[in-house]
């Protein structure tokens, strides 16, 4: 007995060892990804630039987003997808979330909303992944779908939602959602909201009545150390429009 335990202890360990390496091993290749630019028109008039990123860019060298510059234009900030629901989390929330600490980037984290999952459910579950600090960018409520609720329920649950977030952080979460998403479902009930808007249909600004403090205006950009396409944000003004929205 005591030599299969000891036969069984050595798989195992040879096992750590060897996914240890690996994962290392797939880290650091992504040094090597370079672009010439980011691979987009970035609109003219816009200083302060940031990207999105999920479990779809995989793995990402922070160092190398963070040292990219493109005709003087640099990332400043990046926003990472933390939970969707009540029970998914981003396989690479946590790895992201720590390395991107170390180099001089803002960075927020976001949850997929679903309207029929209850909003305080979802709110309580990213909360539970979640530890903000001072300086962070606020909570992001990505609402895209209604899954076939009507705009009360849409509403109501949102509300909700925003609601626990708020008292959590001490700070008024961040919306984000598309111009025409939020003409159809939110407006007139979440104007005093920040708003991220996603609009790819025009180059100078997104097409929406209302205020905006974060556009996303393309989905096809490229940044070094992250091998799949990245989705493009300017601020609708300088950092410091960014440094009043961040947890206090």
């Amino acid at each position: 007995m005591r030599l299969k335990h000891k036969l069984i202890l050595v798989v195992v360990t040879i096992s750590v060892v060897a996914g240890v390496y690996l994962a290392d091993k797939l880290y650091l290749s992504q040094r090597h990804i370079e672009y010439p630019n980011f691979g987009i028109s970035i609109p003219a008039g816009y200083t302060t630039h940031g990207i999105d990123v999920s479990r779809y860019q995989s793995n990402i060298d922070w160092e190398m987003v963070s040292n990219m510059r493109d005709q003087g234009q640099k990332i400043s900030f990046a926003i990472i997808k933390a939970t969707e629901g009540t029970n998914l989390t981003d396989p690479y929330f946590k790895k992201n979330w720590e390395r991107i600490q170390d180099y001089p980037l803002m960075r927020g984290a976001y949850l997929y909303f679903h309207p029929r999952r209850g909003g305080k459910a979802q709110a309580e579950f990213f909360i539970s992944k979640v530890h903000m600090e001072s300086g962070d960018l606020p909570p992001v409520v990505d609402i895209e779908e209604t899954n076939r609720a009507n705009n009360e329920l849409i509403q109501r649950e949102l509300k909700a939602c925003l609601d626990v977030l708020e008292k959590q952080y001490k700070v008024k979460p961040l919306i984000y959602t598309g111009a025409d998403f939020y003409a159809q479902h939110l407006e007139g009930a979440f104007d005093d909201y920040p708003l991220w808007v996603a609009h790819y249909e025009q180059a100078e600004a997104p097409r929406i009545k209302r205020d905006w403090q974060i556009w996303q205006h393309n989905c096809k950009g490229r940044v070094n150390g992250i091998k799949a396409e990245v989705d493009f944000n300017v601020v609708n003004g300088n950092l410091y429009v960014l440094n009043d929205l961040c947890i206090p």
